[in-house]
């Protein structure tokens, strides 16, 4: 066998051992955490750094974390003195975060003899509750401010021993501590699973040859993106599209962006010149969300046994003007940016690539993450409950395929609450829970249909809606038509019908029905160049 043979084989070994590792991560956390949120839809991500703050290995979970959380990673390390032991936690939006709810943890793993730390482990985990005005913490706020607790980057490990009064701290601010301590003790559980793995690895195969092989898989991933880049055109492929609104007034948001290619050096610049001002509303996307939806945009570009790590953004620039809804600035609010404005980030740049390679890209999916924020008093229990769920819809048809009908989409990879869990967990029953017929675009191949989902409350509570793609339609591709735009309903006890706007916040009664309609995805090719496609 060749040495360059040998070495290659040693490289897919490291990257499917770093990859296991990211997904063992992912189990136990989902195995002992409390939350439905969690347990249930899997809303986290958990991933591997080197010495670097370098993403070398993410698990297959939330897009929308993990193209963000090296981001965070770097903001605990320059902050913190991270020692054997430690374990740092944030939220902080302007220092590596995503939106308040979604707490990470850094765990920084130190191998025998080293002073600094050789590898670091991070999970990050969508929390249904961290305090502010709105039940759930996911509501129309005009500044951060509102929105919850904010962490900035502190110990909540120091040594070895718990950091008492950060805990206290962050269990005193939100409305569901038990919930919040348990799905944080699972983040740290997951975080030492990580450590221990990784000094299995070491012990294995030695910190040198580890160093080495993080370093060429970085390097691996980069040439494969610069080859792919070199397959696309030269030129520059300008694409907008638009949020419904804020939730605050009714003028829409434009996104814009210009993707340059140059296949010469296989290199990109992404560049959002052109898109509004951040906005007063909630849904204001930070820099780390618009460089994580250019991250999994370009990495969709490659096949799946590419390594998805930091090496892949090396041939890729990104300019956000500081200021924009794509670069929001202190103290806008951004509850929604994380999973609204992210959804529509990818709208506009799969529109742009369109151009360069439409056989390569699918039309418009239901853009919206449609999440749905409920909390009030339990009182078959005594205690206050916050319900969170995003709600899938239809997926944009592709070149030669349909798309796929009440499926998560893009930015989110999370799952249902299932109903038997929804129903034991909350003052709930789940009236209905169907395929939205209809509602996908039409074409050759047409989109996928949304989802139709009743909730009757069986308590008095807060209902809270981020949703978008309730005026401006999933765009089809190639002559295909949009997907149907979203709506929501709440239907009183007494049998009145009230229409809900996209980003509300309201106060229901017990006996009040939630009916929500997701959009379906955009249909790709002429409608009536269908019969022949079927036929074939």
């Amino acid at each position: 066998m060749t040495e360059a043979a040998q070495n290659a084989i040693e490289l897919a070994i490291f990257q499917s051992s770093v990859h296991s590792i990211a997904e063992e991560m992912g189990a136990a956390l989902r195995r002992t955490a409390i939350s439905p949120n969690i347990k249930e839809r899997r809303d986290y991500s958990c991933a591997l750094f080197d010495r670097q703050q370098r993403v070398i290995a993410m698990g297959d979970h939330m897009p929308v974390h993990l193209g963000s959380m090296q981001l965070s990673v770097e903001a605990a390390v320059a902050r913190l003195a991270l020692k054997d032991g430690d374990i740092a936690i944030l939220n902080d939006p302007y220092a590596g975060g995503t939106h308040l709810p979604d707490i990470t943890m850094v765990l920084p793993i130190f191998v025998e003899g080293e002073g600094a730390p050789s590898f670091y482990a991070a999970t990050r985990a969508h929390h249904a509750d961290v305090g502010g005005m709105f039940a759930g913490s996911m509501g129309t706020a005009r500044e951060i401010c509102q929105e919850g607790i904010r962490i900035p980057p502190v110990h909540l490990m120091h040594e070895g021993e718990m950091n008492q009064a950060v805990l206290d701290l962050i269990l005193h601010n939100v409305r569901t501590p038990e919930e919040r301590e348990g799905d944080l003790s699972a983040q740290i559980g997951s975080c030492r699973v990580g450590e221990r793995r990784m000094k299995e690895l070491v012990a294995k195969h030695g910190l040198t040859k580890l160093t080495t092989l993080s370093t060429e898989l970085l390097a691996y991933s980069e040439r494969l993106m610069r080859a792919e880049l070199r397959k696309l055109p030269a030129g520059t492929f300008a694409a907008e599209d638009f949020m419904d609104s804020d939730g605050i007034t009714d003028e829409p948001i434009r996104i814009a962006v210009a993707i340059a290619l140059d296949p010469e050096s296989g290199a990109a610049s992404i560049d959002f010149r052109g898109t509004s001002p951040q906005v007063a509303g909630s849904i204001n996307a930070v820099y780390a969300i618009t460089y994580s939806a250019c991250f999994y945009v370009f990495r969709c570009l490659l096949s799946d046994e590419a390594p998805a790590t930091a090496g892949l953004m090396q041939p890729i620039a990104v300019t956000a003007p500081a200021g924009s809804f794509v670069n929001a600035q202190m103290p806008a609010a951004v509850a929604g940016g994380n999973v609204e404005a992210s959804q529509r980030i990818v709208d506009v740049l799969l529109r742009a690539l369109s151009k360069a390679a439409p056989q390569r890209v699918p039309a418009a999916s239901y853009g919206t993450m449609s999440n749905l924020t409920i909390g009030g008093l339990d009182t078959r229990v005594g205690r206050p409950f916050t319900y969170y769920e995003t709600t899938a819809g239809g997926m944009g048809a592709r070149p030669g395929l349909d798309g796929i009908s009440g499926i998560h989409c893009h930015m989110t990879n999370s799952l249902n609450t299932p109903i038997e869990a929804l129903e034991y967990a909350y003052p709930f029953r789940v009236r209905s829970y169907a395929y939205r017929s209809g509602s996908g675009g039409a074409g050759e191949f047409v989109g996928g249909d949304g989802l139709v989902r009743e909730i009757e409350l069986l308590d008095d509570a807060q209902v809270t809606l981020l949703a978008d793609r309730r005026r401006f339609h999933p765009y089809g591709l190639a002559g295909g038509a949009g997907g149907a735009v979203g709506a929501t309903q709440l239907e009183h006890a007494d049998g009145s019908v009230e229409t809900l706007a996209g980003k509300c916040s309201i106060h229901a009664k017990r006996g009040d029905v939630v009916r929500l309609e997701t959009p379906g995805g955009g249909g790709w090719g002429v409608p009536s160049a269908r019969a022949k496609s079927t036929a074939r």
